[in-house]
């Protein structure tokens, strides 16, 4: 083989590696925000159930506009998005998502609060 065909083999091999390493960066970065996107989805749908409860007279086996008796059903308190966990009050209820894929500093997995109140969500990403 002449030197021209080795080089261009060796610049082959060097091209094709490289676009090994960024089709790898790409994949984990774009699994990192679906579980996020997920574990968000997730939380979303426990804080309206949560507001159900608060909106549901008591005689209904509701909360009678409090939140005091509302827990994460057992079967959505972990799934193949993450897990998740409620801290009531009367007033609000604060729920904790942590997904099961690294978030952006490499280290801890993606993790979302949400604080519910009776009559407005807010949502605070951690790690995003």
């Amino acid at each position: 083989m002449g030197q021209q065909q080795l080089l261009l083999i060796v610049l082959g091999v060097i091209i094709v590696g490289i676009a090994v390493v960024v089709g790898i960066n790409v994949f984990s970065s774009s699994s990192s925000q679906s579980n996020r996107d997920a574990v968000i989805s997730d939380l979303t749908n426990l804080a309206s159930m949560a507001q159900q409860f608060n909106r549901k007279p008591a005689a209904l086996s509701g909360g009678g506009n409090t939140f005091t008796g509302w827990t994460v059903p057992a079967n959505l308190s972990s799934n193949g998005n993450g897990t998740y966990t409620a801290t009531v009050s009367a007033a609000s209820v604060t729920l904790v998502g942590v997904g099961t894929q690294t978030g952006n500093d490499g280290s801890t997995n993606v993790k979302v609060t949400m604080v519910v109140g009776s009559d407005a969500i807010t949502s605070t990403t951690v790690n995003n």
